[in-house]
């Protein structure tokens, strides 16, 4: 099935994941002027009236950019302002909505009203067909070692699973941080690729110096996966762990039943302000870059890749018709 025209024209098959308190409209307009979806979560803008004024912005910036914007919805239950960030989606016309923690159908009704597309995150090919069923145009899957909330599956288990009954939109997280691994996840069946940790060392990026570097210096293996944080699984930044006060290697687990987003939740405890979500791609991220040139190096190692995969299988594919 091909892609909906919103993403047909993309400079490269990616989409930034909104991540949270990171993406606000500096990092969005950045991303879609240099060709790739921008996205943010809904609830990074507080108070709930600041959502308002980032959308008229980030819709006036990138008039005429080749990229769309998307929004982050969580429609977890506990999401207080869920009617209300929905309302103003559909004041603005959002392109393209991004759900998560719950497939909702009333909100997926909503989204098509206005003409808008919706892509779902899931961690299980369960969660995939959930989502599907309840009106959700495109999928997410969220494989082992992606950047904050992420599953525990393998990205070939996940994959194989979800194309086996879904010929719609699919975009891969989990751990992609260059071009080779766009071009893995396309290999897998993925349409594009989601990608979240590389946007963190950009001057762009609402991050502080310290998580910016640390992202920069760290790898696979200091990454930590825990529900302690926010009652959902995620992975986490060993370093900013420990900085904490606390043992990376023996933390307790959280209780599930205690999340809460009604205004970001217990994402917002003072206690972890300072624990930095990161996937397992950051070895991947040696420098802090602008978002143009962390985009432009990408495309380069994307093309360089598929120019080196036809080598190796013979065929005549052509990287600049990609």
């Amino acid at each position: 099935m091909p892609l909906p025209a919103i993403l047909q024209s993309l400079r490269i098959p990616v989409i930034g994941s909104p991540m949270f308190i990171v993406s606000t409209p500096e990092l969005v307009i950045a991303q879609i002027k240099a060709g790739i979806v921008g996205s943010f979560p809904a609830l990074n803008a507080r108070p709930a009236s600041q959502l308002d004024e980032w959308l008229h912005r980030i819709r006036q910036e990138t008039e005429g950019c080749r990229a769309p914007f998307a929004v982050n919805l969580i429609v977890h239950k506990t999401n207080t302002r869920l009617e209300h960030d929905l309302a103003l989606c559909e004041k603005h016309r959002v392109p393209l909505v991004i759900t998560s923690l719950g497939a909702n159908a009333e909100v997926n009704a909503a989204v098509h009203g206005w003409g808008g597309f919706v892509m779902h995150d899931v961690i299980s090919n369960r969660f995939a067909r959930k989502a599907i069923e309840k009106g959700a145009d495109g999928l997410i899957p969220v494989a082992a070692g992606a950047g904050g909330h992420a599953g525990s599956q393998s990205p070939f288990a996940l994959m194989q699973e979800i194309r086996a009954w879904f010929d719609g939109t699919v975009a891969l997280s989990g751990a992609i941080a260059c071009g080779r691994s766009i071009l893995a996840a396309q290999a897998m069946g993925a349409d594009l690729a989601y990608i979240g940790s590389p946007w963190i060392a950009t001057p762009e990026a609402n991050a502080v110096d310290a998580y910016k570097a640390a992202i920069v210096e760290a790898g696979a293996g200091d990454i930590v996966y825990s529900n302690l944080f926010t009652g959902v699984h995620g992975n986490y930044l060993r370093s900013s762990i420990a900085a904490a006060g606390l043992d990376p290697d023996h933390l307790p687990s959280s209780d599930t039943s205690a999340m809460n987003f009604g205004s970001g939740g217990n994402m917002e405890q003072k206690a972890w302000k300072d624990i930095w979500g990161a996937g397992q791609g950051i070895g991947a991220v040696d420098s802090l870059l602008s978002v143009e040139e962390r985009v432009a190096r990408l495309e380069d190692e994307y093309h360089a890749a598929l120019r080196a995969l036809s080598e190796r299988t013979g065929s005549t594919a052509d990287a600049s018709s990609v």
